[in-house]
């Protein structure tokens, strides 16, 4: 019964080790390759990032840098996280609004305290299709006041901080703030 078993565990263990190399590509089982998706974007600067999944670190310098560069253009700035519940249930409502003002909004998100790899599963399975950064411990939330999130500011053609919503933004707080900033 000894030559039986190792007979079996032979093919066993050359099967686990066919499987271990064949598993050992470095892949994370997401076929999408951080950086490619292509962004949309209302006005090209340099801060912007123009694919919506790259995650490039921002802090608040940077942020306020941003916003200069985009001054003559509405700009959403929606701050949020993979594991925040509120921010997964408000995501399908800024799809739908970066596809009906991504003309002539500028949709920014702001991806705090969370890791590259959850953000870039969250971006992809909500379909987000404008650009985002990467605040690794949310010190430009903080900046503006808030301490949770979602937060989502919506900032006029000035570059005038309209509206800020802290937490879940309604459809209808969404749609008023948004038509606020184009008006």
């Amino acid at each position: 019964m000894g030559a039986m078993t190792a007979r079996c565990a032979f093919p066993l263990a050359a099967l686990l080790a066919v499987a271990l190399v064949a598993c050992a590509d470095g892949s994370t089982g997401d076929p999408q390759v951080a950086g490619t998706t292509p962004a949309v974007v209302v006005s090209p600067v340099p801060s912007l990032p123009t694919t919506v999944d790259d995650l490039p670190e921002m802090d608040v310098a940077g942020y306020r840098a941003l916003l200069r560069e985009l001054k003559g253009t509405p700009v959403v700035v929606n701050f949020w996280a993979s594991w925040c519940r509120p921010c997964q249930a408000e995501a399908p409502r800024f799809t739908t609004a970066a596809a009906t003002f991504g003309d002539r909004v500028q949709f920014v998100g702001v991806d705090i305290l969370d890791d590259r790899d959850s953000a870039r599963r969250f971006i992809a399975d909500h379909g987000l299709t404008y650009p985002n950064v990467f605040d690794p411990v949310g010190s430009i939330r903080t900046d503006l006041g808030s301490i949770g999130q979602p937060v989502t500011a919506f900032y006029d053609a000035y570059g005038t901080l309209v509206a800020k919503v802290d937490g879940e933004i309604s459809e209808k707080d969404l749609a008023a703030n948004l038509e606020a900033i184009t008006a």
